[in-house]
């Protein structure tokens, strides 16, 4: 008789073990770091590329002035970014242009007729 007490306590534990629940966390997953997004604006068109003196002329819709970053777009292979280091219309150097002139822009790439024309 005594071995079967020891039996029945002996099954008595291992169904209190099995009756405990392990609770698993659910990993919670952390929202992705927003981007920083620059707006660029458009402020105008390529009218003309000079390339002997690499100069684009541009139609301007929008005020821009020497030191600040354009980005000029288009074509295939076309897409730059570079800061304005020097501006002229009609033979005057600028620093300030307004809306609706057309003024010449010294770039490091070619481009053409028709390219927009962003400011970063």
């Amino acid at each position: 008789m005594k071995t079967k007490k020891k039996t029945t306590k002996k099954k008595a534990v291992v169904k209190k073990v099995v009756k405990k629940k392990i609770i698993k966390k659910k990993a919670v997953k952390k929202p992705a770091p927003k981007k920083i997004v620059k707006k660029e604006k458009k402020i105008g068109k390529v009218t003309h590329y000079f390339d002997r003196i690499k100069v684009v002329a541009i139609k301007l819709s929008d005020v821009i002035s020497v030191g600040d970053t354009v980005r000029i777009v288009g074509g295939e292979d076309t897409d730059f970014k570079q800061k304005i280091s020097s501006m002229q219309f009609k033979h005057e150097k600028l620093k300030k242009a307004k809306k609706g002139q057309e003024v010449g822009i010294k770039v490091k790439d070619r481009a053409r007729e028709g390219y927009k024309v962003f400011k970063v």
